[in-house]
């Protein structure tokens, strides 16, 4: 059921002249009465109407883009991809969309406010970027503002994340799991036995599927998991760099380092070579979504490759209406294994010398 002002002024036991003028801010009010109003407002959910333009339609032309790190390639390149789509007929602006990139940072707390914001300005649609929170209170909180906007009819889109259960979003997942499995599995069939693993941070769906395919290759090769052989840290190529060297003290016989991402693996081969090892004569390298610079590294990584730019592209279609959904709202989106100069067979049999 639709909350209105009037229930927010009861809830506040203010009139709705004053909730307004809280909303508006064009007016004076005092910050006891300020503060139980937007208490209510966010108690009952209450989204205040976006513009009056956008009021004679049940959407507007603007389209959201969620991404946790525009200066991150793997979600520039979506983005693009996404933008590219963006327009087509049913727009007031020459049946244009405008396409509004928003930055979380990776913090929960804009991601619920964006997904606020594209709510009250009608959004036509939203396409939400990238792994999920892994967070029982957060997943509930953007599950209810995903049906919120779909009950105001924008269609929501989720590329690379994982599916929303109990919401109308359309989700096309990038199979993690079976990734980094296959990659792990590679380093192993080529004689690797003591592996390190450069985790993203412990709170993303990504980086917990991607752990989880790696510690299955583990498993299904008899190898146990050393725990002290796995190290947290951000998606960038600083965390790689310092991880590894954690690594390396922790365990300096490792022969083989699965990064959670190309950035890390980056860092990751600075951080050996700095170390006086070499790649991957000493220890091989491996990353994962095969980013642009990934072929021009030295040496070139082997990784796996997500096909970024076409679940983009595909999200952008879908969320113009000018694509299908996937059977059943799910589509799982498979990475391809690219096997270069960064990994090869461990010296020794897997005992560096």
């Amino acid at each position: 059921m639709t909350v209105t002002l009037a229930d927010v002024a009861a809830r506040a036991q203010v009139s709705p002249a004053t909730v307004s003028r809280v909303l508006n801010g064009n007016y004076p009010v005092a910050a006891t009465t300020r503060e139980r109003v937007l208490k209510a407002v966010d108690e009952l959910d209450y989204v205040l109407n976006g513009p009056a333009s956008a009021l004679a339609a049940a959407t507007s032309d603007l389209v959201g883009i969620l991404v946790n790190d525009i200066a991150d390639p793997f979600f520039g390149i979506m983005a693009s991809a996404i933008q590219s789509e963006i327009g087509g007929p049913g727009g007031r602006a020459g049946g244009e969309r405008l396409a509004v990139v928003c930055n979380t940072g990776g913090s929960p707390e804009r991601e619920l406010t964006y997904l606020t914001l594209l709510q009250r300005q009608r959004a036509a649609a939203v396409v939400l970027t990238g792994g999920a929170v892994d967070d029982a209170s957060h997943t509930a909180a953007v599950t209810a503002k995903l049906r919120r906007l779909a009950e105001a009819g924008t269609t929501v889109v989720l590329c690379g994340r994982p599916p929303a259960p109990d919401t109308d979003a359309v989700a096309l997942a990038f199979d993690n799991r079976g990734g980094a499995r296959q990659l792990t599995d590679h380093l192993i069939g080529l004689g690797h036995r003591r592996l390190g693993y450069l985790a993203g941070p412990e709170e993303r769906t990504t980086t917990r599927d991607r752990l989880e395919g790696h510690r299955a290759a583990l498993a299904a090769a008899g190898i146990e998991e050393d725990p002290s052989r796995t190290v947290y840290g951000r998606y960038d190529r600083r965390s790689g760099y310092e991880a590894t060297l954690e690594l390396l003290r922790r365990d300096a016989t490792l022969t083989a380092v699965v990064a959670a991402n190309d950035s890390v693996a980056l860092g990751a081969c600075a951080a050996l070579r700095d170390s006086g090892l070499r790649i991957p004569e000493d220890v091989s390298v491996a990353g994962f979504d095969d980013l642009p610079f990934s072929v021009d590294a030295v040496a070139s990584l082997t990784t796996v490759r997500l096909p970024l730019a076409e679940a983009g592209a595909r999200a952008g279609r879908i969320a113009m209406g000018r694509e299908e959904p996937p059977p059943g709202g799910i589509a799982t989106l498979r990475g391809e294994l690219m096997v270069r100069g960064s990994s090869g067979v461990p010296r020794g049999g897997g005992a560096r010398a």
